[in-house]
């Protein structure tokens, strides 16, 4: 039986707390000691008992190192916990579908026409943010015509830019290790009944004609298939695996979505940054305040989608959702028809509900005779939401009419503290603590751990009370590595292929006037052959730009990809550095 606690990360975690002695230091040290694990995740902290950043930093980096520990023996059933938490929000997005029944019927009393009206002017700012269709819906379509149910309109959904798209992980079809590109193009694909039109512009695909050349067929599900993934040592994380051909239309409906948002000053691939960098900000001056959504993805009821979207966005979108749930409640599978237009899974789910929430957003703005600027006074991402702290209770209780639940831990309208992507500011100082999720056995894992226990200090050194705390537990982490391994140290900026530390300790060496650093870096990799697939994945995969690594001398087959955590080994090398 494995232990709860390796020897080396009990000792890192008590060297944690004997470090920076915060008022919590001593209740923690004792569960560790004693194994009184479901206790030790009992202690929460709150930012806003604290009155200054370093006394609230000492105790939730000793309460928090553990917190998210996934091989730590609580006594919580945590797939439970994530299956009830999808009929949880199945239920809320039952009552707010009945809830905004009436608006979609017209059947509305005259005490609901202010609602209307503010519905309404969601409605426009949706349309302002990604536009009245999408980029390949041909113009001059009428709203009650099914979208793309003519040659005419795949031919647009063709040439108009938006191609579809593999994701990286599961499909209803696809699971365990056979989940590369070329294995999802070997497989039956599978479809919804209400994507069929999308068979169209799939059957102009090389996919496609690989599948016909093997003589299969593709395959009608009703829906999509729960799961959970591992998130902590309280509970799993619940995601909905989707057939494949809807991810891959979703997935360009998604970056469709995406490209628009960018357009209007949302730009998603560096909003974290922003949301950061504006929550430090906001910590100081108290102007802005930071919401947090619980199961924000699961809580996005149908009726709301339509309510809020043009016509020719949401037929598409709701073409490719999936209707159906395939869940197992006490060892029965049961299909679920579903309230929730989409979940954590779906292609195109996140920026959906990006593009909802800054819509409402806008609309609160406006009502309060601000001009809406996403990007600068307004920051979405996700169910991260900033806003003018005058505004954020008035976002709030439009965020609650139409079924999210703010979560009250994590959302912060005033008081020194804001929380957003990931950042943490207490007063403007950097209070994020470091979390362990695995169990380190091997060099980089322990390598991994000294750096984001490094990371809490903030600064280039272990100066300052802070530092002199966390600098037991680093060293503790390093006892864990081979001598020669320890000599693997270098910036941050190179990551986890180097112990981060001063430049003093760095070993280099120089070749024609080439600086290189030594680093510990993956070395073997689990490898796909080519030639485990038929030659029209081969060419399919090849126009599609999936990466292959080929002999000199050998013909594409002859060559392999690296599926995803496909590294089996690291070893020590050097690395170019300038």
């Amino acid at each position: 039986m494995i232990p709860a606690l390796s020897r080396e990360v009990k000792d890192v975690a008590l060297a944690l707390c004997d470090g920076l002695s915060g008022a919590l230091s001593e209740k923690v040290k004792a569960c560790i000691l004693e194994g009184r694990w479901d206790d030790l995740i009992k202690i929460e902290v709150d930012p806003r008992n604290y009155s200054h950043p370093e006394s609230y930093f000492s105790d939730v980096a000793c309460t928090s190192f553990l917190r998210k520990y996934e091989p730590l023996p609580t006594t919580v059933d945590r797939k439970k916990v994530a299956v009830d938490g999808f009929f949880e929000a199945e239920m809320c997005c039952y009552r707010t579908n009945q809830r905004l029944q009436p608006f979609l019927g017209n059947t509305y009393g005259v005490e609901d026409e202010a609602m209307m009206e503010f519905i309404l002017l969601i409605r426009k700012e949706v349309v302002d943010l990604i536009g009245p269709r999408p980029p390949s819906s041909p113009a001059g379509i009428h709203n009650h015509i099914p979208w793309m149910r003519s040659p005419f309109e795949v031919s647009a959904f063709m040439e108009g830019g938006m191609s579809g798209r593999f994701g990286p992980g599961s499909t209803y079809g696809d699971r365990g290790v056979f989940t590369t590109i070329p294995d999802k193009m070997s497989s039956s694909p599978t479809i919804t009944r209400g994507a069929w039109s999308f068979l169209v512009p799939w059957s102009g695909t090389l996919w496609a004609k690989a599948v016909a050349s093997r003589g299969e067929s593709i395959e009608f599900v009703r829906g999509n298939r729960f799961t959970t993934v591992t998130k902590d040592c309280t509970k799993h994380r619940g995601i909905c695996v989707g057939p494949s051909i809807n991810l891959f239309f979703q997935l360009a409906y998604g970056e469709a979505m995406k490209g628009r948002l960018e357009s209007k000053g949302l730009n998603l691939l560096t909003a974290p940054d922003l949301h950061r960098l504006v929550a430090c900000e906001a910590s100081i001056t108290g102007k802005r305040a930071t919401i947090d959504l619980s199961q924000a993805s699961d809580n996005q009821a149908y009726n709301l989608v339509k309510l809020v979207l043009p016509p020719q966005w949401f037929e598409p979108l709701n073409d490719l959702r999936e209707p159906t749930t395939e869940i197992e409640v006490d060892g029965v599978m049961k299909t679920i028809v579903l309230e929730k237009f989409s979940a954590m899974g779906n292609g195109y789910t996140f920026e959906l509900e990006t593009v909802i929430f800054m819509a409402i957003c806008n609309a609160i703005y406006r009502l309060h005779g601000h001009k809406p600027l996403p990007s600068k006074n307004v920051f979405v991402f996700g169910d991260d939401i900033i806003v003018n702290t005058e505004l954020a209770a008035d976002v709030i209780a439009a965020l609650r009419f139409f079924g999210f639940k703010p979560n009250e831990k994590k959302t912060f309208l005033a008081g020194p503290f804001r929380e957003s992507c990931g950042g943490d500011y207490f007063e403007g100082v950097d209070v994020r603590p470091y979390f362990l999720k695995e169990l380190p056995s091997e060099p980089q894992q322990f390598i991994a751990m000294a750096n984001g226990l490094r990371r809490m200090v903030r600064e280039n050194h272990f100066a300052g009370v802070r530092g002199r705390g966390i600098h037991r537990a680093w060293f503790r982490a390093l006892d864990a590595l081979p001598s020669d391994i320890k000599r693997c140290r270098g910036p941050e900026s190179l990551g986890d292929l180097v112990i981060h530390d001063e430049t003093e300790f760095w070993q280099t060496r120089t070749r024609s006037s080439i600086r290189y650093l030594r680093v510990y870096r993956p070395a073997t990799f689990k490898q796909v052959n080519w030639d485990h697939f038929d030659s029209e994945v081969l060419l399919a995969g090849a126009c599609y730009g999936v990466p292959s690594n080929v002999p000199l001398g050998k013909p594409w087959g002859g060559g392999f990809i690296i599926p995803r955590d496909g590294v089996t080994g690291y070893k020590q090398g050097w690395v170019r550095y300038s």
